[in-house]
């Protein structure tokens, strides 16, 4: 199969025009041309804030249960401005923030570039230049093998290398760097803090990281590859903290190393382990995906299908990227960032983006790259039953909003921030689910007793601790629904109520999820039997007189009917938990069309879900046009202001925030097939005009994997494969309207023509 590549005929003036790439711990955007060129380097664990940073934080937070009490009197009771005052004593400060690095200069003569290329199949973006008369190739690659940034440059040319850091520089020796990392940081949204990034010391923790660059050169070109050695590394993998001349040294023998190798045996090693993680799907919409394609062109909208195409490739790449096992996983900004306060603080936002960037992960192949977002999770299980117990008193562990790689689990706001989305107690319940689907993808039992069961049980009682009764049922108070307001009776804009949609859909998930856990483990757990208590008496999920699903347990006026965020269809989409997806279609049509690249990638998955593949079309067309006007201000949060793609096909709220890049293959995925409630459905929601395609190696739940062929809007064949899982388990195919059952062996496949 022919390589799919992105083109630009011109090096990059502006970051968001730069080429992405990286090895899930070292990130890089490549900007190209002669002269002077930037290569602009990110650390995945080069984050502000100290390993007992949430210990800390929780210790200055005036919370506890008889506060929680009171809170719960006042939202029953509607008195929404005390029991905000009372909720604010629960926030502490801001989770901390993803900061650049250090940038590697290049100097070349003055000349000519011929354009850019980024390979989406082996992460290599490439240069050609003419120099002197001479031809010059520049490849720049992440070697996740050699764990260095790798630049090599065929054809004779001189080239000078620098390197210099926008945080605080504290040793230099050649081309060696020493760098002093932020003990604490905050949001550019919050005014409020003057000194946005504070330097110093933390005790047990040194904030520390260095940088190592060599050179080498041979007869037919140049070498340079880039190391890096962090403290946070150390924190994040629970290693002893090295010292600084630990850390100096092991960055040196890193690039040191990596020099020796050469550039053939790097890019060797790297395409070996790159290369064969792309390649385990793909999908191509019409005739064409391979090919070197001018970015310009696709975004000028002529050709829709091979965008969808790209879309669907890029962001598998860009997850592979900045998420591999062994560093923190993707952020707002993936592993790509050069702002000192970046928006949200390029942070993990888990009231959907967070969620959002690993959605594609088990479906498309990359399985691998969801391992990170595991191993925070067992970071906030430890922070969180801290939180849990001090502010709520209750048994597991909870998280709220926002959290980092220290395991932020309180609610953030610092004492005004807004209930809506600061006081929500659901992020771990929905991060959890991704753990069971990691596990029901792959049915791998080793997985499930080690990480997901435990993950889940704790994440369960807490659940069940937070219940209260309402009205004869179990609920939820304080509730909110992310990010949302609706109109008091006294028409003022409101957050706080109880038993808000999300909230059941999250617990209910999170029980029956616990109980095949324990089920598929054959665990004799006491929490079986309380699981089985409460399950039934959950609050029903409340459908309004029009027909919708509400959102909230009343039907309370909404304050913005087409509100960006969509927290309550979480039960049709990744939940798969809704008995009635007419009340989700009437959501859909009520919210209308897009808003910014994560909101957008959202109706489009669940678009699908509906088997409405004519109105995910036009969801994606809207979402692939061009961003206008200012590409680095923040646009309001409203989504009162359309976002769109930049000129590297990063997406945008505005500014760039890439959960739309890793939510768009997710939901083209689920347009062509899907894996849910024990039946894989074939071309569920294939829009009319889509005509011709084909997919292959898509994941389905149970253990199996699916090639696609389809012809003149028909299925041409399919092709079923068990890659693990249980063979006793028939394996149910739909395809409009008919279905048949068939039996698989691991390692087995069968072909369908027709059902």
């Amino acid at each position: 199969m022919t390589d799919l590549l992105l083109s630009w005929p011109h090096p990059a003036n502006d970051w968001t025009e730069a080429m992405p790439v990286g090895n899930g711990r070292l990130g890089a955007m490549v900007f190209g041309g002669a002269g002077r060129t930037r290569v602009q380097v990110n650390d995945a664990t080069v984050w502000s804030g100290t390993p007992d940073g949430p210990t800390a934080a929780l210790a200055g937070v005036d919370g506890g249960p008889e506060r929680l009490a009171e809170v719960r009197e006042a939202v029953f009771a509607k008195d929404f401005r005390r029991a905000e005052d009372l909720l604010m004593g629960f926030e502490g400060p801001y989770s901390q923030e993803f900061l650049p690095y250090v940038d590697l200069w290049l100097t070349l003569p003055e000349g000519t570039s011929h354009g850019r290329t980024l390979n989406l199949d082996n992460g290599v973006a490439t240069e050609r230049l003419t120099i002197d008369g001479h031809d010059v190739e520049r490849t720049v690659w992440v070697s996740r093998p050699a764990q260095v940034l790798c630049v090599a440059l065929s054809g004779w040319t001189e080239v000078g290398v620098d390197l210099s850091t926008p945080l605080r520089e504290v040793s230099r020796d050649g081309l060696d760097l020493g760098i002093e990392i932020p003990v604490d940081g905050a949001p550019r949204h919050e005014p409020q803090v003057a000194e946005p990034l504070r330097y110093g010391t933390a005790e047990g923790y040194d904030p520390f990281a260095a940088v190592s660059v060599r050179v080498a050169r041979t007869e037919t070109g140049v070498l340079i590859v880039l190391a890096s050695s962090t403290s946070a590394y150390d924190a994040w993998i629970g290693d002893r903290q090295h010292t600084r001349d630990e850390h100096r040294r092991r960055a040196a023998v890193l690039a040191e190393r990596a020099a020796a190798e050469g550039i053939e045996a790097l890019r060797r090693a790297h395409e070996a382990d790159l290369r064969p993680l792309l390649a385990a799907a793909s999908l191509r919409i019409g005739e064409r995906r391979g090919g070197t394609h001018d970015v310009a062109e696709l975004l000028s909208g002529t050709d829709e299908q091979l965008m969808a195409t790209v879309l669907f490739q890029y962001g598998r790449y860009l997850l592979a990227s900045a998420s591999r096992p062994g560093a923190p996983p993707a952020n707002l900004s993936g592993i790509w960032n050069d702002d000192l306060r970046p928006a949200w603080s390029s942070n993990y936002t888990i009231n959907i983006n967070t969620q959002m960037n690993y959605w594609a992960a088990e479906t498309t192949g990359l399985g691998e790259c969801h391992r990170p977002l595991f191993d925070l999770l067992g970071k906030l299980a430890v922070t969180g039953a801290d939180v849990a117990r001090e502010l709520y008193g209750t048994r597991g562990w909870v998280t709220h909003h926002n959290t980092d790689p220290w395991g932020w689990a309180l609610p953030v706001g610092m004492g005004h921030g807004n209930p809506s989305w600061a006081i929500w107690p659901m992020g771990g319940a929905w991060l959890v689910q991704h753990a069971w689907e990691h596990y029901d993808f792959t049915r791998d039992r080793g997985f499930l007793a080690s990480t997901a069961w435990p993950l889940l049980r704790g994440c369960a009682e807490f659940c069940l601790d937070w219940l209260v009764e309402d009205d004869g049922f179990l609920g939820t108070c304080p509730s909110t629904s992310p990010e949302n307001l609706f109109l008091s009776e006294a028409g003022t804009k409101e957050s706080l109520t109880h038993s808000a949609t999300m909230d059941l859909v999250l617990i209910r998930a999170v029980l029956e999820r616990s109980l095949a856990a324990m089920d598929a483990l054959e665990v004799h757990d006491p929490l079986y039997a309380e699981i089985e208590a409460a399950l039934p008496r959950l609050r029903p999920l409340p459908v309004l007189p029009d027909g919708r699903l509400g959102e909230w347990a009343e039907d309370l006026p909404e304050e913005d009917s087409t509100h960006r965020h969509l927290s309550h269809l979480v039960a049709l989409y990744p939940l798969g938990q809704l008995d009635s997806p007419e009340a989700a279609r009437r959501v859909l049509d009520r919210r209308g069309p897009g808003a910014m690249g994560w909101s957008w990638a959202w109706k489009i998955a669940l678009r699908a879900r509906l088997g409405d593949g004519e109105t995910a079309r036009k969801l994606l067309n809207e979402a692939t046009q061009p961003v206008t006007g200012d590409r680095h201000r923040d646009a309001p949060v409203d989504g009162s202001e359309w976002g769109g793609l930049l000129p590297n096909l990063f997406s945008t709220h505005p500014p760039f925030q890439i959960d739309g890049n890793y939510g768009f293959p997710a939901g083209l995925a689920e347009l062509v097939l899907q894996s849910q409630n024990d039946v894989v459905t074939l071309l569920p929601a294939l829009p009319a005009d889509w005509t011709s395609g084909e997919a292959r190696g898509l994941r389905c739940r149970g253990g199996l994997a699916a090639d696609i062929e389809w012809r003149d809007g028909e299925l041409r064949y399919a092709v079923l494969r068990r890659l693990s899982g249980d063979p006793a388990e028939p394996v149910r195919v739909r395809y409009r309207g008919r279905e048949t059952e068939l039996w698989l062996r691991t390692g087995e496949s069968t072909v369908l023509k027709g059902l």
